[in-house]
């Protein structure tokens, strides 16, 4: 009898880690996930780096996750004339710009996509 418990319990254990690695696996493992796949990808358009002659770096809070660069990438690329580079790592944001851009302006980009900007610093203008 004991051994029977013990197998049922194992099973379930096994089966909780199946279901577990199948939806990592199809809906990512991040913490912006839950149920629903990450959103797609918003593509920038014009990926020539001599039209961007503004560059601008952001340290930002509350990254914590694929999902989280995927959700700012496309906050920034739905915007007209920019292009980011977010680095989970870093937790920044390498910002090409084709016109100047300010502070203000960048803050909002960010908090519409649930984040908050630490930290504005221009780095090329031409």
């Amino acid at each position: 009898m004991g051994t029977i418990i013990v197998s049922v319990v194992l099973a379930a254990v096994i089966g909780l880690a199946i279901y577990g690695t199948i939806r990592k696996i199809k809906y990512g493992s991040s913490c912006c996930g839950g149920k629903d796949p990450m959103p797609a990808r918003v593509k920038v358009k014009d990926k020539n780096k001599s039209h961007y002659p503004y560059t601008y770096r952001l340290k930002i809070d509350g990254m914590h996750c694929s999902g989280c660069v995927r959700k700012l990438e496309n906050a920034f690329h739905s915007e007209e004339g920019l292009w980011a580079d977010v680095s989970l790592e870093k937790r920044e944001v390498l910002l090409r710009s084709k016109s100047e851009l300010e502070s203000r302006a960048a803050g909002k980009i960010v908090a519409s996509a649930g984040f908050t900007l630490l930290s504005f610093e221009p780095t090329g203008k031409p």
